[in-house]
């Protein structure tokens, strides 16, 4: 929904025209106050914000519709006075979620305490590892349905929109060069914050790309290390491992100390199996 100016009541009273441009944060501002101040009614949020009921109401309109926030009869303790109980607005779980949570930080303590309750070190990160493999997996279901239903040529666009669904605005397409494959690009990574300190969580999916599309995958780059998009190269080969020119991505080349996927395992522990190198898109 759209609008082409807002009434907002001046210190003298008068309406002033509120540009386009600045609707969106007025609507922004609605919806902080409720957050702050519990559910409103339209003359609340009028005289908390400086603004016609008519302007409000415009605004709770367009929240309304994004599942922001939700109207619901005003509860009435006491003596109930005639009339309909005015309508109050609070907001949804969805319009909960979409101001700062703690969630990142909540997550990231939690894995460190995984890890100090293996023992640190090297078996505080293979823990670390175990559970960002066991929570791929509980989410698992969704993909493998949508990737076998595909016809081959069609899986990695198929993980595309599953993964889309989920909030990674993800997308397929032929690897640039001389590759002989596909990418599988993301670009948005909802765990970014948690990842940046636990690059398990981005192993941990890349093997599970590996494991559902049945052959072996590459990691090119990560948001998680600074790149713009997390790029996953997909080559056409089965699944079973052959030769490197079978296999290996002509481009980007690799870094001189990084080891071949077919010569040495990846591990939690090893800096390169988040990212073998850069998007070369």
């Amino acid at each position: 929904m759209k609008y082409v100016g807002e009434a907002r009541v001046t210190p003298q009273g008068g309406p002033q025209e509120e540009s386009a441009t600045g609707e969106r944060s007025t609507r922004n501002r609605v919806a902080r106050s409720i957050l702050d101040h519990g559910p409103s009614t339209v003359a609340d949020l009028a005289g908390r914000l400086g603004l016609t009921q008519a302007a409000v109401r415009r605004h709770l309109d367009a929240l309304v519709t994004d599942d922001v926030v939700a109207a619901r009869d005003q509860r009435v303790y006491g003596a109930r006075t005639r009339g309909r109980p005015a309508k109050v607005f609070a907001l949804t779980e969805c319009g909960r979620d979409a101001f700062d949570q703690s969630y990142d930080e909540l997550a990231s303590e939690a894995l460190r305490w995984i890890a100090r309750a293996a023992g640190g070190g090297a078996a505080g990160e293979a823990a670390v590892a175990a559970f960002a493999r066991d929570r791929i997996e509980s989410l698992a279901e969704t993909y493998r349905a949508a990737v076998e239903a595909a016809p081959p040529d069609k899986r990695t666009e198929a993980l595309a929109k599953a993964l889309t669904a989920d909030g990674y605005a993800a997308t397929a397409r032929s690897a640039p060069g001389r590759q002989r494959g596909e990418q599988l690009c993301q670009h948005h990574c909802p765990v970014v914050h948690v990842a940046e300190q636990f690059p398990q969580l981005c192993e941990a999916e890349t093997e599970f790309f590996s494991r559902l599309l049945g052959t072996h995958v590459q990691r090119l780059a990560t948001i998680a290390h600074g790149d713009g998009v997390c790029t996953t190269y997909i080559p056409n080969v089965p699944a079973a491992p052959e030769g490197p020119d079978g296999t290996e991505p002509r481009e980007p080349p690799r870094a001189p100390h990084q080891a071949s996927p077919q010569t040495a395992p990846r591990t939690a522990r090893d800096p390169s199996a988040s990212t073998a190198g850069r998007n070369p898109a």
